[in-house]
């Protein structure tokens, strides 16, 4: 009797269990059907819901947690109700009709979400629009504006000089002293008091010779850790305690010597590539979700370079296939698309690293080693987040190219096509990799699941999103 009624009381669990997981599964099938739709309040309610009842299903509730979170930061990129955004392009573009608007929204120029039922625009809506109006619409006024812009002028007459002293030495060359001051500053009460925070900035990577002899000059907090040069994402650690109705802040000092470098297509040495080595396999490979081969890349790549296959060729023309039809843009967070290369070939638009995933995807299926590099330009004036990559010639070695800087104006062919084989001297370079652990790894998930930038930030409980946190660069010169 004990046995068989052991066997009845462990088959009552079992039937409750599977019918506990059933309800499991529909209430997370029903958070889904509410992201996709937009409909986040009915989302959170369902995720509280899910939380209470399915408190063993981890993997579920995991799920559930990261599509909540995404939807909060959905949220805070579509931020701009429709009146708001109305006026916005009034201020930069005048008088417009609804049929322009309706236009403009059909082609996406004017992007958009669906959200509880609104219509909410991203952040950068109208600025965006007024770049891709120019873009498509005023070319020779945009190309005008942009020729005389002192940032383009000042980096033109830059790369013709790393052009000229390359022409006498190989390697880097121009170089520029940068003490760079990095700051971050937790908003206050954004953290509990007396919780440990946990806080990445940036740091220099060390491990190429277009940036050298890097040097940490100060810290905030002396506990500090510095991730190894071989780690993907090069960073400086640190822990402090949070303090009720004051701000958190983390900072850095560091000096580094960064170079220009400029490869002489005329002059590369490019031999057949080496298909069975590491490298070859390493960088030809995909890195779902962001370096993919779809269909709709593959097509592509293939029209635009044809029967070419010579591989610096190959890559030149994708190159300008890119200055004539991909325009920059301000981007919404990466963390919220699912596939950058497909939302850049779809609305034919995206910012520097967008572009990078693209050219990196296309490259890569054609059977040309490239890999993600990334930091900041820091030119006087003009500092700010960016992206490039670097092509492995075999013969020749990895090559810089900086697919959102495009063509520049000249006459002049090597100083045109720069920066298909050549870099400037205003860079950090942070990362050389997507998706890297960070050191010591993170608990939560990041802010910017792909790239390392701006730093990452964490307590016991949550990671801690880009609004509850700023950032400041401050950079000294000295050549």
């Amino acid at each position: 009797m004990k046995i068989a009624g052991f066997i009845i009381v462990f088959s009552l669990f079992t039937i409750s269990g599977c019918k506990q997981s059933i309800e499991c599964d529909k209430r997370y099938n029903q958070i889904l059907r509410y992201f996709s739709e937009g409909n986040f309040t009915q989302l959170k309610v369902r995720s509280d819901s899910l939380l209470e009842l399915c408190t063993e299903e981890k993997q579920l509730l995991n799920k559930a947690d990261s599509l909540l979170q995404i939807a909060e930061r959905i949220e805070i990129d579509f931020s701009v109700a429709e009146d708001k955004v109305i006026m916005q392009i009034k201020g930069r573009m005048g008088d417009f009709t609804s049929e322009d608007k309706s236009l403009w929204e059909n082609r996406n120029w004017l992007e958009y979400r669906m959200i509880d039922g609104e219509k909410r625009y991203f952040n950068r809506a109208a600025s965006n629009l007024n770049l891709l109006n120019s873009f498509h619409n005023n070319r020779a006024q945009r190309d005008s504006l942009e020729a005389g812009d002192p940032e383009i002028k000042y980096r033109k007459s830059h790369t013709q000089l790393i052009i000229n002293a390359s022409e006498k030495q190989d390697g880097p060359v121009m170089p520029v002293d940068l003490t760079i001051y990095f700051t971050l500053t937790i908003d206050p009460d954004a953290v509990p008091p007396d919780k440990t925070v946990r806080c990445w900035l940036p740091f220099p990577k060390e491990g190429y010779s277009r940036q050298q002899k890097v040097t940490l000059l100060s810290s905030s907090h002396g506990n500090y850790i510095i991730a190894p040069d071989s780690s993907v994402h090069r960073t400086i650690y640190m822990e402090a305690t949070a303090k009720k109705g004051e701000p958190l802040v983390f900072s850095a000092s560091f000096y580094c010597r960064s170079s220009g470098q400029y490869f002489n297509p005329d002059r590369m040495i490019i031999i057949p590539y080496d298909k069975s080595s590491e490298l070859y396999r390493k960088y030809t490979a995909e890195q779902p979700p962001h370096i993919c081969f779809t269909e709709r890349i593959k097509n592509l790549a293939d029209s635009i370079t044809g029967n070419e296959e010579r591989p610096f060729e190959t890559a030149r023309r994708i190159y300008l296939w890119f200055s004539e039809n991909i325009p920059w843009t301000g981007a919404l967070e990466y963390s919220i698309i699912p596939n950058i290369p497909e939302y850049v070939l779809k609305n034919r638009r995206g910012d520097c690293g967008m572009q990078t995933f693209l050219l990196m995807s296309m490259l890569r299926y054609k059977g040309i080693p490239v890999r993600w590099q990334s930091g900041w330009k820091v030119p006087p004036g003009a500092k700010n987040l960016h992206d490039w990559c670097e092509i492995y010639f075999e013969g020749t070695g990895w090559v810089p190219v900086d697919i959102s800087y495009g063509l520049q104006y000249s006459n002049n062919q090597k100083t045109r096509e720069f920066y298909i084989s050549g870099i400037d001297s205003y860079r950090l370079i942070v990362n050389d990799g997507i998706s890297g652990r960070l050191y010591p790894e993170k608990r939560f998930m990041r802010s910017e699941p792909f790239d390392f930038q701006r730093g990452e930030v964490e307590w016991d409980e949550e990671n801690l999103y880009f609004d509850k946190w700023d950032y400041e660069m401050k950079i000294e010169y000295s050549k």
